[in-house]
């Protein structure tokens, strides 16, 4: 996948912010949920900022060991 089409597809993707983001717009990061991976971004630089593309397996590897 090229960075365009990857670019393309995470704009298209329902965007969440996590409940522990504070409402002063400070540093947060917002995460939607495709159907091959799930995807990390900034949310200051929503529009044309970096995305990050995790697969599945990898991003249930990362939140089991967050929780613990």
């Amino acid at each position: 996948m090229s960075t365009d089409q990857h670019t393309r597809q995470a704009a298209e993707l329902e965007w969440f912010k996590s409940s522990y983001s504070g409402t002063n717009g400070g540093d947060c990061l917002e995460v939607a949920a495709g159907l091959d991976a799930v995807y990390v971004r900034d949310s200051k630089a929503t529009g044309d900022g970096p995305v990050l593309r995790v697969g599945r397996g990898e991003w249930a590897a990362f939140v089991t060991l967050a929780a613990q």
